[in-house]
């Protein structure tokens, strides 16, 4: 079956996270953005891996269902250590078959000093190669993503603590390491410049913190719905099952571009070439960004593509579509009583957003559909985001909206 999946989000347990980060919240918006199988986050926490026993069935296939939506068992852990003189803070995705191998992952996190109850994404000690071999030693059939593997300050191949190659960070580990997660400010075309992660799938997900954004980054499947047949899809880099990823547009990344952002200074790789890395305002150094790491990394121009590579389709969420083709605020009641609208007609985000034909969509708005429509055309103009400022995207220009907005007493009951 064909089915949506978003792995990597947050518990209200992570620190700047929603309260509203809850089962019953994800499962709700899961079925509103379209999304089948959910990834739990979290599962080191004790108090969220107690409302997960009570909240979630198990459904004998590895998974977990809440009503109509299904879960799957994931954590984030953050290692932060020293490795050749240079500090280095990584970030990884775990993926475990069951409640048990959960309990057994975390007491040998706990035996290694890790602090479980003090954050959803728990720090510990140990490096990146060895938080390998402790999971895979706890549990075989568990699988290790590297998470948002460019951003600057907390993955893999990030600028101010990761490494330049996996065989480098993971050692003897690395042949564990079969997919990464691109993060928001990098796409599947970024990552294909690298000819070292061509034994790897290359998979999406939100990184959410709260439930409107799941779902913001997602891959799409066509498996059986079970944590063996979906851990083979990615791990065998199987194009038929892993049918392609979701993605942000890659400027509108938090760390797209260099840049400072107390200073208001962001500069493309280029510029930072020519200029240097020290920011001309304050003088300290410059946050270096996603497009320019890769670029020191590639082996291969821009536009290649390797083969058995999955495709990407790059979005907007709905609700900022309907903002910007409407010309109002995304958390006005205007947007809110549009998305419902359009949610109610067609069933779910996705479905707006990927498959709806426009005219359909028109018909409920001109401009949304136009929006829409540009959208899905990839005309926009999208200032990057830098140092930890998202990118602004900008689909109309001010005389091209033609807003028609709902009056104020009309009320939609949400799905």
């Amino acid at each position: 079956m064909i089915f949506i999946a978003d792995f990597h989000i947050h518990s209200r347990y992570s620190r700047a996270v929603s309260p509203d980060m809850d089962i019953d919240n994800l499962a709700r918006w899961a079925r509103i953005k379209g999304i089948k199988l959910m990834g739990t986050g979290d599962f080191t926490h004790p108090l969220w891996l107690a409302e997960l026993k009570e909240k979630l069935k198990p459904t004998d296939n590895g998974l977990f269902s809440c009503g109509e939506t299904h879960f799957i068992l994931t954590g984030e852990v953050n290692s932060i250590y020293t490795q050749s003189n240079k500090p280095r803070r990584i970030h990884n995705l775990i993926f475990a078959p069951s409640f048990g191998a959960v309990e057994r992952i975390n007491r040998k996190l706990l035996s290694r000093g890790a602090r479980l109850r003090s954050d959803g994404r728990p720090i510990v000690g140990l490096s990146a190669r060895d938080l390998v071999e402790l999971v895979m030693d706890a549990s075989p059939q568990s699988f290790i993503v590297p998470a948002h593997a460019w951003t600057p300050w907390y993955s893999v191949f990030g600028t101010k603590s990761g490494f330049d190659s996996l065989e480098e960070c993971f050692g003897d580990m690395r042949p564990y390491i079969q997919a990464i997660e691109t993060g928001l400010s990098s796409d599947p075309a970024m990552n294909w410049r690298i000819s070292g992660l061509d034994q790897v799938a290359i998979i999406s997900c939100s990184d959410s913190h709260s439930p409107r954004k799941i779902g913001r980054e997602a891959a799409v499947f066509d498996t059986e719905l079970n944590y063996t047949s979906i851990i083979e899809a990615m791990r065998g880099r199987r194009t038929d099952k892993l049918l392609y990823t979701i993605e942000f547009f890659p400027q509108e990344g938090k760390y797209h571009y260099d840049g400072h952002r107390l200073c208001g200074i962001h500069q493309g790789p280029r510029e930072t070439l020519s200029k240097g890395e020290i920011c001309p305002v304050c003088g300290r150094r410059l946050t270096i960004g996603v497009m320019n790491r890769v670029e020191q990394l590639a082996d291969r121009p821009e536009g290649f593509v390797p083969e058995r590579s999955s495709p990407f389709k790059s979005l907007v969420p709905l609700e900022e579509i309907i903002a910007e083709s409407l010309g109002v605020g995304q958390t006005t009641k205007t947007v809110e009583t549009y998305y419902q609208r359009l949610i109610a007609r067609f069933g779910s985000e996705f479905e707006v957003l990927l498959n709806t034909p426009i005219d359909e969509i028109k018909d409920v708005d001109p401009q949304i559909g136009e929006g829409v429509d540009r959208v899905r055309k990839g005309q926009l103009h999208i200032e990057p985001g830098y140092d930890g400022v998202f990118g602004k995207i900008r689909i109309f220009g001010q005389e091209e909206r033609i807003p028609e907005g709902p009056t104020d007493g009309e009320q939609l009951s949400l799905l």
